[in-house]
Parts: C-alpha cells; sequence; structure tokens
C-alpha cells in the first residue's frame, strides 16, 4: 500500500502539476472568450431556461429521458462530498484563498462544461435498441475520428467512476454517520450498497427517475442550513470575504491547528478541489445529457452552464461561508468533520444537516457515477458488458465505506486528471463546431450577442 501511494502521489503531481491547471482553467478561458462571455452574459436568460423550467413537461426533439432528468442525473454526480468535504479539504489545506480559486475555475468551468453538453448531443448515436450514447468518447470518435484518443478517455472514465464516484462518496458517508450517530462503517457501506444496486439495475431511466426528485430536495435542505449559519453570522461575512481574496494571493501563515500555505498551494487546493466538485473539463456529465430529449445540442448545453452555477457558485459557496464564518477554518479540522463542526457551531444539532447532506450527496453521486462509468464500459467492450460492470461496481461502495480518506482522496484527484487530458484536447480541437451552433442556435431565438 505504502509503495502505491507513493507512485500515486508522483503521478498526481505531474497530473494535478502547473500544466494541468493552465490547460484546465486556459480552456475554459479560451472557450468563455470564443464565446464572448456569453455564460456570464446571459446568465439571465440561461437560467430563465433553466431553473425556472425544471418541473416543465414541455419536450422538444429526440431523447431517452427529459432534459431536466438528464441535468439532474449530471447534477446527482456532481453534487456530491466535494460541496460538503472538498470544500472544507480546500480551505483546511489551502487556506481561505482557496475558495478564490475555486470560484475561478468554476466561472470559466461553466462554458467549459457548456461545450462539452454541446459536443456530447452534437454527436451522439442511437443504438439499435433505440437508446442514445454519448459523451467525450464519442465525440472524440465521430468529430475528430481519433478512436486511440476516446478508448483512453473510456478507459480511464470506467475507473475513475470508483474513486470520485463510488468510493470517496461512500468513505465519506460512513465518516459522517459514524460522527453523528456510531454507526460502523461497514454497516454504512452494505445498506449503501444495497440502495444503489436497487435503482442503477434499471438504468438511465430509473435513474432519472430518482434524481430528479432527489436533487432539489437534498439540495435545497443544505442551501436553507447554510443560509441560516451565515445569515447568523452576517457581521462576520465581511471578514470571510476580506481572508479569502487576501490569502488568494498571498502565503497564508501557520495560525492555530492550520499548518499554512503557499499561494501555490491555495491555487492547486482551488481549482482541483473545484474541478472534483463541479466536474468541468472531465467529461463526465456530458454522458448523462447525451440521453436528453433536445432539439438543439446547444439547448442542452445551457443546462450544463447551470449545473457548474448551481453546484460551484451556490452551494459551495455556501459551505465555505458556513466554515469561515464559524471561525474553525484554521482548527486543524478537514474534510466532512469540518463542515459538521462549523454547521454544529451556529446552529444546535447543525451537523445533522451536514450528515443529512453527505448521505444524500453522496447517494446520488454514486448511482450517478454508476452510469458515466457503464457508458464508458459499453463503448469499449459493447452493451453486453453494461450488466458485469454493475455487479462489481456495487461491492466496491463498502470497500470505500472501510477505507482511508486521504488516500482515497488522492486516487481520486490523480483518476480526474487523466480523464481531463483526452476529453479537454477533444474539446479545445472541436471548439469550432461550439461556436458554429452557438451562433446557430442564438439566430434562431432571435438573440443576439454582444
Amino acid at each position: 500500500m505504502e509503495l502505491f501511494n507513493e507512485i500515486n502521489s508522483m503521478v498526481n503531481g505531474v497530473v494535478w502539476g502547473p500544466p494541468m491547471l493552465i490547460l484546465l482553467v486556459g480552456t475554459g478561458i479560451y472557450l468563455t472568450f470564443r464565446t464572448k462571455f456569453f455564460s456570464i452574459t446571459k446568465l439571465g436568460y440561461i437560467l430563465k431556461n433553466t431553473l425556472l423550467k425544471i418541473f416543465s413537461k414541455e419536450q422538444r426533439g429526440e431523447g431517452e429521458v427529459t432534459a431536466f432528468q438528464a441535468v439532474a442525473t449530471a447534477l446527482a454526480a456532481t453534487v456530491g462530498t466535494g460541496n460538503i468535504a472538498g470544500v472544507a479539504t480546500a480551505i483546511a489545506t489551502g487556506g481561505p484563498g482557496a475558495v478564490f480559486w475555486m470560484w475561478v475555475s468554476a466561472i470559466f468551468g461553466m462554458t467549459t462544461k457548456f461545450a462539452e453538453v454541446v459536443l456530447s448531443v452534437n454527436f451522439r448515436e442511437k443504438t439499435e435498441d433505440g437508446r442514445f450514447v454519448g459523451g467525450p468518447m464519442y465525440y472524440i470518435t465521430n468529430g475528430l475520428h481519433m478512436k486511440w484518443l476516446a478508448v483512453i478517455f473510456a478507459i480511464f472514465g470506467s475507473i475513475a467512476a470508483f474513486g470520485i464516484g463510488n468510493m470517496v462518496q461512500a468513505n465519506s458517508v460512513a465518516a459522517a454517520l459514524q460522527e453523528s450517530f456510531k454507526i460502523p462503517p461497514l454497516a454504512t457501506g452494505i445498506v449503501l450498497a444495497i440502495i444503489t444496486a436497487l435503482v442503477i439495475i434499471g438504468g438511465i431511466k430509473r435513474i432519472g427517475s430518482v434524481t430528479e426528485k432527489l436533487v432539489p430536495f437534498m439540495a435545497a435542505i443544505y442551501i436553507l442550513g447554510a443560509l441560516v449559519i451565515i445569515i447568523g453570522n452576517i457581521t462576520h461575512i465581511p471578514e470571510a470575504f476580506g481572508l479569502i481574496f487576501k490569502y488568494a494571493f498571498t502565503p497564508t501563515a501557520a495560525v492555530g491547528g492550520f499548518a499554512g500555505a503557499s499561494v501555490r498551494t491555495a491555487m492547486t487546493m482551488g481549482v482541483a478541489r473545484g474541478v472534483f466538485s463541479n466536474e468541468a473539463g472531465l467529461g463526465s456529465a456530458p454522458i448523462a445529457h447525451a440521453a436528453a430529449t433536445t432539439d438543439h445540442p446547444v439547448r442542452q448545453g445551457l443546462w450544463g452552464v447551470f449545473e457548474v452555477f448551481m453546484d460551484t457558485i451556490v452551494i459551495c459557496s455556501m459551505t465555505a461561508l458556513a466554515i469561515m464564518v464559524s471561525g474553525l477554518w484554521d482548527s486543524g479540522a478537514s474534510g466532512a468533520v469540518l463542515t459538521t463542526q462549523a454547521f454544529n457551531e451556529s446552529i444546535p444539532g447543525g451537523g445533522y444537516i451536514v450528515t443529512i447532506g453527505i448521505l444524500l450527496f453522496a447517494y446520488s453521486t454514486i448511482i450517478g457515477w454508476s452510469y458515466y462509468g457503464e457508458k464508458c464500459i459499453e463503448y469499449l467492450f459493447g452493451p453486453k458488458a453494461i450488466m458485469p460492470y454493475r455487479i462489481v461496481y456495487v461491492p466496491f461502495i463498502v470497500v470505500g465505506a472501510i477505507g482511508g480518506l486521504e488516500v482515497l482522496w488522492a486516487l481520486a484527484d490523480t483518476l480526474n486528471g487523466l480523464m481531463a487530458i483526452p476529453n479537454l484536447i477533444g474539446v479545445l480541437l472541436l471548439s469550432g463546431t461550439v461556436i458554429r451552433l452557438t451562433k446557430e442556435f442564438f439566430a434562431k431565438e432571435g438573440l443576439t450577442k454582444k
């Protein structure tokens, strides 16, 4: 295990070094400029056509699931323990400045996710049995004709699902339930595995029907809890923002249980945790969006912008501010434990909100990522490989529940980075297609980008 950790640490250092940060954020900056900042200037239009249409039954075009069921599945996989434990880990390791870099990665990540979804819907395929399949492996294959690169993505994606989407989530749930209710991690893992199997066996339609109900409910509970803390400590908000902006550009000194952090550490942790949370650039969410019923790739792409906005700008910021105003960010605690302590500090029994949030967020992520992994396996080996993949996926939930947090986070980080590389290459080389489709859509809608 020690040798494995050393090897993973070396790979992680390369994967998440300056080149990767430049590639991730740089792709977002490049696409944001090429689309003339539409994800920011047209945010009102985007929210009107996403947030305000969550419960709309209107259907346009072809697909397996509704537009919201597709984004609910993507959000289910996206809004996970990264929003609770990941943000806390970023602050505990990189200091308050990490929050700023998390926001930066999200602002530009909105356009990256938009581009991924547009390409996924545009290059998706319809199988013989009437299913829609898509994602980076398909737009790399059909758009760039680089099958070898698509295979690399599918291999990393099918393996990464066991880390980011499975074991890390189960581990965070187990830790939270043990902290709050003294429930043994093994018991948590077994129960999670059973209730996951009951959903994922039904495929995207059952997953979509579960997530469209679960996602709004779980987000509302957590956001309301965080708002109570923020409003109750409203006088500390200016100080919290001051620390975030100050330490984004200057080293954070050691204080209390905090060991100190350089600007590079703050930047690395902020971007890495931000990407882990919103998944912009990883190529995961487009796999779910490919099944959406829609009449134009850009219409579904708007949901990609909404996804990152809701995940990081809203939910992750809530967690960060709740931790900052509690005054416990430098206590030495990390992960879900730090967030739990912050909620308990401000609300009697507030830790239970975190526990419930982690349970729902993590469970939804586990079922969402099972779909991502199986689509990657289907691309590699065909439809017959789907059921064996599901059967193998479920037991690893138990493994994650009893595993070590630091090892799992490190492994998930590495796999995320390895997924992102082929996907970002595809997005960049196909950016011309994204621009063409975007112009076409806004012209059709009677809107012009200034």
